[in-house]
């Protein structure tokens, strides 16, 4: 299968030391908040379809396009595909959920997007990502799962 990206360009990472912080909660019960740089850190690792390298190695996946909000309980991702034209784009938005969900807490709604005009399909990949049933049903596809899987494992799919 020909790669729709053959040479991608490859970025440097960086590891973000988060500092410890003691939190004068009051109630213990409270449950705790998570930051971009956590749920960034969820993510990262996440394996490209179509190449061995990272999503934040290939700049598709930056801290600074997390946004979280503890108080209604919300995460927005919006992360940049390689090329306009990308066909993993939905694959990638799939492994970035199924990620998430298996990883926060059920309190957090997760939303999915491509940045704003970085895919030429962008509305309809869009749509895709952020709509339950067609999520659970692409889900249901015992293949798809596997190479979903393969991905969040930090394996390449396409080895």
């Amino acid at each position: 299968m020909a790669k729709l990206n053959e040479n991608p360009t490859v970025y440097a990472v960086s590891r973000v030391e988060r500092a410890a912080s003691v939190d004068d909660i009051d109630d213990e019960d409270a449950p705790e908040p998570f930051d971009a740089t956590e749920v960034f850190d969820l993510v990262r690792d996440i394996q490209d379809p179509e190449h061995p390298l990272t999503l934040e190695q290939l700049n598709v996946m930056e801290v600074k396009n997390v946004q979280v909000d503890n108080q209604k309980g919300r995460v927005v991702i919006r992360f940049t595909p390689t090329v306009p034209h990308c066909s993993m784009s939905t694959l990638i938005g799939l492994s970035l959920r199924v990620k998430l969900l298996r990883s926060l807490p059920q309190r957090f709604k997760v939303d999915i997007f491509v940045m704003p005009g970085t895919h030429m399909q962008e509305h309809q990949v869009n749509k895709q990502l952020n709509d339950k049933e067609r999520v659970a049903a692409a889900l249901e596809n015992p293949n798809l799962l596997q190479t979903v899987n393969k991905c969040i494992a930090g394996l390449s799919p396409a080895a």
